[in-house]
């Protein structure tokens, strides 16, 4: 995980030729005493070079800091969590990358958010591109962090938009300082520097700068991003030695119109190599010289590279690695200033519509050689190549559904018609679980009665349904028709199908626990646990959070608190004692099975924490401890209603 996400952790890099913002950096580092720092503007306005800055000078000032860039793939909890969880390791102060860091434990939300109420030491942690982040269950998270920092911790988000985090209560609370478009322009002075830094040597020494600074200054209303484009543009202006003044005077009011003019007198004024590699590669949120060699095969990508960095042109690095001169080391990635890739890919449309596909197509090769299927299956998917999506799609799916990976398929489900799986029965089958899971079983068994699944002449697809409807009409109430049909399903097993047998056996277990059967209820929950092991299914992160939490249910019917609080604890991977520890505070036989069941590898339990969570936080609420009710249902409430679970959305709201 480190090398595709070590990028995310590390800011831009600062340029050397920059303008230091003196006043929104003070604003900002003098700010301890609040816990949201919201650093708001359209695209353009500095916003990351501000918090760039600022976090230099907490740091020099002492403070432990944590950079993470988001991303919409981000949107998956899973994924969220996971790189949530590396950037605060760099706060507490633990480096490398397993999935479970020393001290800190496994990616879930109580984990993470607890890590970081503990944590005595002042901190900052920076979120940048926070716009970008729509999933309520994400959000939600994010809002239960802002609640538990420390007095001496903050979080600090750069966004474009207003984030939904319950601004209002936290301004009223003196809690949240804001940093916006008028905080953000360039002051005159701070134009004047720019300028300065920008033509400091003998290019344009001719030229009566101190004259052009009030009218640049006026035209482009302190926005940083359309003096930086001028820039480039009065390059080509001097160079002919034409009239800065009327250069200038051409400008439009409008922040759009500015843009869309520099940008296309800058990309006209380029050699027909660089402005093809810039339309190119303007695809990639972010790149490095082997991936923009696949999608520029004639070009020299890294020296073109070298060649952008080196004029400070375009491109703005976001890892530092050391190469040879005139070289960029093959491990260094940049990207493009937002605005400016929002019009090179416009461009890219108009100029070269068929090349599109064949660009995502070429991406998606590269990220797929190397091992990263994730955006491989994206840029299939945003170059419209369903069939290729499809087939990357098939030989990952089942993985990630193992690992509970529900948002994140269900996101690529939504974007493929009906029609294009309709020789895939076991992505159908997959992607009803993936609806289940996130869209609720009511929808998930309208999906399954249009697919077609039910009456599948395929034995693997039949295994899958025969699990699926016992499991949709349990989360419905219907627990008769479930345990009736559940039965008839159990008799079939084993079918070779390890995730659908072990959900069938979790499901069952959980509906013979409801009927009062609770025998067979555990003898279902062992033979859940049997077919983990004997598969080594230590990542079925899902299938062992739902084996924990149905035996914590059984232990909770038969008022063994105790125990069951063990259980969700367990399911939510949050148990660091050593397994003799956990078996003698469930008892001998109960702790032998426990022990049994992990197989001495730990596991990652990733979209199952909305179950388990409201389950374990029910234990605590019983327990009369509140306030730790309180935390776990701020964190786990918005993950269940996200999924869809009644029972639990009702508990929940109950506890409240």
């Amino acid at each position: 995980m480190a090398g595709p996400l070590s990028s995310k952790l590390s800011p831009p890099q600062s340029q050397a030729r920059q303008v230091l913002r003196h006043a929104v950096v003070r604003r900002m580092a003098e700010a301890g005493g609040v816990k949201l720092l919201l650093v708001r503007a359209p695209a353009g306005f500095g916003k990351t070079t501000a918090m760039v800055q600022a976090r230099a000078q907490l740091a020099a000032d002492g403070v432990a800091t944590a950079w993470l860039t988001l991303e919409r793939t981000d949107n998956d909890v899973p994924r969220f969590l996971a790189c949530l969880q590396l950037a605060v390791a760099q706060i507490i102060g633990q480096s490398g990358a397993p999935a479970a860091l020393p001290g800190l434990g496994p990616a879930t939300p109580l984990a993470v958010v607890d890590a970081l109420a503990r944590h005595g030491a002042p901190f900052a942690l920076f979120l940048d591109d926070f716009e970008l982040i729509t999933e309520p269950a994400v959000l939600g998270l994010v809002r239960e962090i802002i609640d538990q920092l420390p007095r001496r911790g903050q979080l600090v988000l750069g966004s474009r938009s207003l984030p939904d985090l319950g601004l209002g209560r936290l301004r009223m609370a003196g809690q949240l300082l804001e940093i916006d478009t008028e905080l953000l322009r360039f002051s005159r002075d701070e134009t004047r520097q720019f300028l300065a830094l920008r033509w400091s040597g003998p290019v344009g020494a001719g030229t009566d700068w101190a004259a052009q600074v009030d009218p640049l200054h006026r035209k482009t209303e302190g926005w940083v991003a359309a003096l930086w484009l001028a820039s480039m543009a009065l390059d080509a202006v001097i160079a002919r030695q034409g009239s800065v003044a009327d250069f200038i005077a051409q400008f439009s009011d409008s922040n759009r119109a500015v843009a869309d003019f520099l940008a296309e007198d800058v990309l006209a004024r380029q050699s027909p190599e660089v402005r093809d590699f810039l339309l190119r590669t303007s695809i990639l949120r972010q790149f490095n010289a082997p991936l923009c060699q696949a999608l520029t095969p004639r070009s020299d990508a890294a020296r073109l590279l070298a060649q952008l960095d080196a004029a400070n042109l375009f491109i703005t690095p976001i890892s530092q690695v050391a190469g040879a001169a005139g070289t960029v080391p093959a491990a260094r990635e940049w990207r493009y200033h937002s605005l400016f890739a929002d019009f090179l890919r416009a461009q890219l449309v108009r100029e070269q519509p068929d090349a599109l596909a064949r660009l995502h197509l070429a991406a998606s090769g590269w990220y797929e050689g190397q091992g990263r299927p994730v955006p491989a299956i994206d840029h299939a998917i945003e170059g419209g190549d369903l069939p290729h999506a499809i087939h990357l799609l098939a030989g990952h799916a089942m993985g990630f559904l193992e690992q509970g990976r529900m948002r994140l398929l269900a996101r690529w489900f939504a974007a493929m018609p009906d029609a294009a799986l309709a020789d895939r029965p076991m992505l159908q089958v997959v992607s009803l679980w993936a609806s289940n899971l996130t869209r609720g079983p009511w929808a998930a068994m309208e999906q399954l009665h249009q697919s077609g699944c039910a009456t599948s002449a395929d034995a693997a697809v039949r295994a899958h349904v025969n699990a699926l409807q016992p499991m949709l009409l349990a989360m419905m109430d219907r627990v008769e028709d479930a345990a009736d049909l559940g039965r008839e399903a159990l008799a079939r097993v084993p079918t070779g199908q390890p995730f659908a047998d072990s959900v069938l056996c979790n499901a069952m277990a959980h509906v013979m626990g409801v009927l009062g059967e609770r025998e067979q209820a555990q003898r279902l929950l062992d033979t859940a646990r049997r077919g983990q092991q004997a598969h080594d299914l230590h990542s079925h992160g899902f299938n062992r959070m739902y084996t924990e939490s149905v035996e914590g249910l059984l232990d909770l019917q038969q008022g063994r608190l105790r125990q069951a609080t063990a259980r969700f604890r367990l399911a939510l991977g949050m148990a660091a004692a050593p397994r003799a520890a956990l078996g003698a505070g469930l008892g001998a036989d109960s702790g032998a099975a426990l022990g049994g069941s992990l197989g001495g590898a730990a596991w990652q339990p990733t979209h199952g924490n909305a179950w388990a969570g409201v389950l374990y936080a029910g234990v605590v609420y019983e327990a009369h401890q509140l306030a730790q009710a309180e935390h776990l249902l701020h964190v786990y409430l918005p993950l269940a209603r996200d999924v869809g679970l009644p029972d639990h959305m009702i508990l929940s709201h109950v506890m409240c």
